[in-house]
């Protein structure tokens, strides 16, 4: 029992942890990607008070935000074939990263969405006022002056989502997927060395989670000082109102 815990073996695994790295970063990027995408829809949706699809929205961000990603991620990979088999479409040869996706990327859209509409809510009321009293358009109002403004919000609780979401992605072999974690596990299973497998994949977490924290910091400060260039329309003047001499 005296060798049960070997500290040469954490620096003997981290290459073999390593080479599941890209897997890892591919979920967490791809994820990402879907989650901006389908989480800004999900914000427009509820911002326009569009008919039927804001309630939709509504719905399916409280079942996303009020469940475990785990259950998420069992509901689509073992349901979503169910269901399509139904409509007869086999789904035998879909790769298992496909369900990944879905789930975590409609995960990221949920929490984003959220995220999306409070920093667009944000911006000051009057400055889209003045930017329609000054002839823009609804698009050139929302690419030149909101979202500028609304991004730099965002950033902080974005990078926060992003970050959890490369944690939450240790959850993927739980259905056969080889992420660092799941090679860790493998590797402590072969070996019966676990516990040092599972310190070489704590050891890539956390010097990724620190990577992206400080890319993010740079990104924020960048936005904050590119932001101070952003054009902010004045509201138009109020005219006064001269009172017409009262004749006596």
């Amino acid at each position: 029992m005296h060798n049960y815990f070997q500290p040469q073996f954490i620096g003997e695994f981290l290459p073999d942890v390593l080479s599941a790295l890209p897997t890892t970063l591919l979920l967490t990027v791809v994820s990402t990607i879907i989650g901006v995408i389908v989480g800004a829809g999900i914000a427009y949706v509820r911002l326009e008070n569009t008919p039927i699809l804001k309630q939709i929205a509504v719905v399916f961000t409280s079942f996303v935000r009020g469940t475990p990603i785990l259950i998420q991620m069992f509901l689509v990979y073992y349901g979503l074939p169910l269901f399509l088999s139904y409509i007869s479409i086999n789904t035998d040869n879909v790769n298992p990263l496909i369900y990944l996706f879905l789930t975590y990327g409609l995960n990221m859209a949920a929490f984003l969405s959220e995220i999306i509409r409070a920093a667009l809510l944000s911006v000051p009321k009057t400055q889209k006022e003045a930017a329609m009293t000054a002839g823009y358009t609804k698009r050139q109002m929302y690419m030149k002056i909101i979202f500028p403004q609304a991004t730099v919000i965002a950033i902080p609780s974005f990078a926060t989502m992003v970050i959890s979401l490369l944690q939450d992605t240790s959850l993927a072999f739980t259905i056969g997927v080889l992420d660092v974690v799941g090679k860790a596990k493998a590797l402590g299973t072969a070996t019966f060395h676990t516990v040092e497998a599972y310190i070489s994949a704590m050891i890539i977490f956390v010097v990724l989670s620190f990577v992206l924290e400080r890319v993010f910091r740079f990104v924020e400060k960048r936005h904050h000082y590119a932001n101070r260039a952003v054009p902010t329309v004045a509201p138009a003047p109020v005219m006064p109102v001269i009172e017409k001499p009262k004749m006596i």
